[in-house]
């Protein structure tokens, strides 16, 4: 378990669930670990969790979205394990409309959000790497959303597709430092069942809110070829392996960690032949925080 020895980690959004998890693995994988939160407990509550599994974990409060925040936790880094190796970022703000009603303010936010978070905390961390003389790897998590159209997310949607390309473009940017810049994109992740679903979950009727297009859980389940959600612990192992030296020669790419739904034929829906259904398989799923089972 040492694929990140020596390294040094900052994860922006640091709750139990993806930033968590993630934070979480990499430490379990060597690394020292800055785990940064807008929200100083959810920082808090996940460097106490690394530290009680006897790993190097550092809490920082900070919004990526700010600048100055950003600096104050890249600096952060540095001044307590002497180095930036790896950035993990997961920064923005969401507003779900049709574009019929979409508040043009709330629109400006939602695809300034997420491509300024990869900015700040990729220009930021790149600069750390430079001035310590070493390369290093640059993660942005993605949505499905990216690389579709959805309805009722075009702010969404577009802000995720933008900060596809913001990657893509700095990975060209920094290659000639060893700098990598790389994204993962899951799609809906098993622990939403927990969080956001509730008891609605285990019922094959769930809708969005009134007015939004209806689906169910259980709709999207018989469209994973895998049959089964992607867990935090999946988009770490994925992350771990980008941040690792093992992608060494890897940089401007997406890894999808959707169970094969990006890539499957549109109308296919493998759920119909397997009888895979949300009832089943919500009364099989474990909850989990950090990636390990409650």
């Amino acid at each position: 378990m040492d694929r990140l020895a020596g390294k040094v980690a900052i994860i922006f959004g640091a709750g139990p669930n993806i930033g968590g998890t993630i934070a979480y693995f990499m430490a379990r994988e060597g690394a020292k670990v800055v785990v940064s939160d807008v929200a100083p407990k959810a920082a808090e509550d996940t460097a106490t969790f690394i530290r009680g599994r006897g790993l190097a974990a550092t809490a920082a409060v900070g919004d990526a979205l700010d600048e100055a925040d950003v600096i104050a936790i890249v600096d952060c880094a540095v001044k307590t394990y002497g180095r930036v190796d790896i950035v993990m970022n997961m920064a923005g703000k969401v507003h779900w409309s049709s574009v019929l009603d979409m508040d043009t303010a709330e629109f400006r936010e939602a695809i300034c959000s997420f491509p300024t978070a990869g900015l700040l905390t990729t220009k930021y961390a790149a600069k750390a790497m430079i001035s310590g003389g070493h390369g290093g790897s640059i993660i942005h998590l993605l949505s499905t959303t990216a690389h579709f159209g959805q309805a009722e997310a075009s702010a969404y949607a577009t802000a995720k597709a933008g900060l596809m390309n913001f990657a893509r473009s700095a990975a060209m940017d920094l290659g000639r430092y060893g700098i990598r810049v790389n994204t993962v994109t899951p799609c809906s992740v098993e622990h939403q069942l927990w969080t956001k679903m509730k008891e609605e979950v285990v019922t094959e009727t769930f809708t969005l809110k009134p007015g939004r297009p209806q689906y169910s859980r259980d709709d999207y389940l018989k469209n994973l070829p895998l049959g089964r959600f992607p867990r935090a612990s999946d988009i770490a192992w994925a992350a771990v392996f980008l941040a690792s030296d093992e992608s060494q020669c890897i940089t401007g790419i997406d890894i999808p960690v959707d169970a094969g739904l990006r890539h499957k034929y549109p109308t296919w829906r493998p759920g119909d032949a397997t009888g895979a259904n949300i009832n089943d398989y919500t009364r099989r799923m474990r909850r989990t925080a950090y990636g390990e089972e409650l």
